[in-house]
């Protein structure tokens, strides 16, 4: 059976992460609504990610006995300023995913709960790769400016990728 504070907080993780889908999945719609549908399409397979991070911690806290509470998830964002604020605002989701399991991984160490801390350990290594790839974009983002041409060509290259990659810029081949 689990620790009650370590079924409590993964319950929180699961919650931040179905939000986090959700949100990934308001910002899919925004983009296509902008008719960049490159764009949208990172950001539905960034929610299906999240949706697939919510489950591993849903199994895992069920397999260790623990009991599952949902909670209710907030709408997401539906409007930005633009392509840069949307990815701005995904970077800060991550970093918050981010610091949020790293106090989760905190905490199962501090109750010497070492199947929680190895069970953890994939989504500490997920979130180097979440941020970087989202870093990576706003970097592209921030050298094509106001560059019709570059956003096009970005958006092109992010309509390339499939579920299952990483989400760097590497096209699906």
């Amino acid at each position: 059976m689990i620790e009650p504070t370590i079924e409590e907080a993964l319950g929180k993780q699961i919650n931040q992460e179905f939000t986090a889908a959700y949100n990934y999945l308001g910002m899919s719609a925004y983009f296509d609504s902008q008719s960049l549908d490159g764009f949208a399409n990172w950001m539905q397979i960034q929610h299906d990610e999240e949706v697939e991070h919510g489950m591993r911690l849903f199994r895992y806290l069920l397999d260790r006995g623990g009991k599952i509470e949902l909670k209710a998830i907030p709408a997401p964002q539906s409007e930005y300023d633009n392509t840069m604020s949307v990815f701005e605002t995904a970077l800060e989701q991550e970093r918050e995913n981010s610091r949020c399991i790293n106090q989760l991984y905190e905490l199962a160490t501090q109750s010497n709960d070492f199947a929680t801390k190895s069970h953890l350990q994939w989504f500490l290594d997920e979130q180097v790769e979440e941020e970087k790839s989202i870093e990576d974009i706003i970097a592209m983002l921030r050298l094509a400016k106001d560059d019709v041409s570059a956003l096009l060509f970005l958006n092109d290259k992010l309509g390339s990728r499939e579920t299952g990659q990483d989400g760097s810029l590497e096209d699906g081949e």
